[in-house]
């Protein structure tokens, strides 16, 4: 039996979502919107029985038992937290910050028999799946470099909102960089020790941002990392990542994997390999071709790694009678609130490095910092 749905969020994602899991057989029973109209006209649009603007009317809503959640990042912790403490499994979008992450991550401890994984749907792309297996296999050898780049339009609202504020979670670093440097460790099964980035912000201002406003989130960020040893790696891997968002009606999403033996490259959704000594590429995984709606503001490997999320979602609850209960082998390869922590705390190192102009460590936190600490040393250097 497939558990009820409650989705927050009204964005792109979620009008994708919605269609998605109704196709797989999930009955959708809440919407929450940041506003009652907001709710109203994407629930009518969609055909959802329920909508509201107070989030405890989702949690709380006796059909609902798996929580999607897809709103800024600013509000994800708060959500997905209560979610776990009332008794819902919960699909959510990256936090604001480390320490939002680090509270999922205890309360997702505090109750494992929850479903609670990271939307990063690259990780469920048929063609990242297939060249996570190749690696494996050792089809380039011992791993050495990867290299990401991908390009596209501006990130920004049409209006002025947290896209455009870095500390809301603003920016190609936090919105898609996050993904990339969680994809980079699925695929190579290491985790960054070291990182330097630079990031720049070259629009400030447009037409419908201007006067007092300005965007402080990022539309140009590269960044390398230094990654530990890997299953077909005996030393460290080295990682660049460009992204640059100033390139209106254009899009480049590529990641290479470069070894010892060969190379590894997916271009959107396609997969390309070549070994060392061949005379050049071969498909190794074509575009299986996407039947579903077109969407201007996701791309085509995000849509169609949601569409797979989305299947092995039903996959993992469909063979149990009891609405909450799931099997963890169909969303193995999902990333956990753990992965979520790694991903924001390399994140918030790149953002360290570029104002420091230095390497900087990845140090993961194990413990939820002093949200007083500041005041108790200001008050200890008083007495003193």
């Amino acid at each position: 039996m497939l558990p009820g749905v409650g989705v927050f969020g009204t964005g792109s994602t979620a009008r994708v979502l919605v269609p998605l899991l109704k196709a797989e057989g999930f009955d959708i029973h809440a919407l929450w919107g940041r506003s009652e109209e907001e709710a109203r006209c994407l629930a009518k649009e969609l055909g959802i029985p329920f909508h509201t603007s107070r989030s405890d009317d989702v949690l709380l809503h006796q059909d609902v038992d798996l929580v999607c959640i897809y709103i800024p990042p600013s509000m994800t912790r708060q959500i997905a937290v209560k979610a776990l403490g009332i008794g819902k499994n919960v699909v959510c979008e990256k936090a604001a910050t480390a320490v939002d992450s680090f509270k999922m991550v205890t309360a997702a401890r505090y109750y494992p028999q929850l479903l609670s994984i990271m939307g990063n749907t690259l990780r469920f792309l048929p063609a990242f799946v297939a060249m996570r297996q190749l690696l494996v296999e050792g089809y380039v050898g011992e791993i050495q470099v990867c290299d990401v780049r991908v390009y596209g339009p501006s990130l920004l609202d049409q209006s002025y909102g947290w896209t455009c504020e870095e500390l809301m979670g603003g920016g190609g670093l936090h919105t898609v960089g996050s993904a990339i440097i969680d994809l980079l460790s699925y695929l190579t099964g290491a985790r960054a020790q070291r990182v330097h980035g630079l990031l720049r912000t070259f629009v400030q201002q447009n037409g419908l941002i201007r006067g007092i406003r300005r965007v402080t989130s990022d539309d140009f960020c590269f960044f390398q990392m230094l990654m530990g040893g890997t299953v077909s790696s005996s030393g460290g891997v080295c990682c660049t990542v460009t992204l640059n968002f100033n390139m209106p009606g254009s899009f480049l999403h590529e990641v290479m994997v470069v070894g010892s033996s060969g190379r590894l490259v997916v271009r959107g959704t396609e997969l390309y390999g070549q070994r060392n000594g061949s005379k050049g590429e071969e498909l190794l995984l074509g575009d299986s071709g996407w039947t579903g709606p077109e969407v201007r503001e996701m791309p085509l490997p995000h849509l169609q790694g949601l569409s797979a999320m989305v299947k092995s979602l039903r996959q993992s609850f469909q063979s149990h009678e009891e609405r909450r209960s799931w099997e963890r082998g169909p969303v193995a390869m999902a990333p956990t609130f753990e992965d979520g922590l790694y991903v924001q705390t390399v994140v918030e190192a790149v953002k360290r490095s570029s104002c420091s102009g230095e390497w900087e460590c990845v140090e993961i936190m194990s413990q939820e910092p002093d949200p007083n600490h500041n005041l108790c040393e200001a008050l200890q250097r008083n007495k003193n």
